[in-house]
């Protein structure tokens, strides 16, 4: 597959069906870390690693979100490297939240992820 050149542009049609699948998908990591947060359980040492994934995660998601609704987030290249790094975003969030998983299935944390 070959690099779009630096004046391609892609269909603005396309660009909003994308922007709202990644505000969608941003919501829900934001809806899983308030949940999580609001907890009124008491927190350890082990609920740190998850909470860095998820707020890293979340920090890329939201930086995705901006690009794409910029003017220029219809040039080909700015889309595909907002798209890879949404993907990437989105990695670190499912691993945050799958290390809290774990963490509570394991009962490694005092925390009860929902409930």
């Amino acid at each position: 597959m070959s690099e779009p050149g630096p004046d391609e542009k892609i269909d603005a049609t396309f660009r909003n069906g994308s922007l709202t699948a990644t505000g969608i998908i941003l919501g829900f990591s934001l809806n899983f870390i308030s949940l999580w947060v609001s907890n009124p359980n008491d927190w350890s040492r082990v609920d740190l690693l998850p909470m860095a994934f998820l707020t890293v995660g979340i920090a890329i998601q939201v930086k995705v979100f901006a690009d794409l609704l910029a003017r220029d987030s219809l040039l080909a290249l700015k889309y595909d490297k907002a798209r890879r790094l949404f993907l990437i975003g989105l990695s670190i969030v499912a691993v945050g939240m799958g290390i809290a998983l774990l963490n509570d299935i394991l009962g490694l944390s005092s925390m009860r992820m929902f409930g």
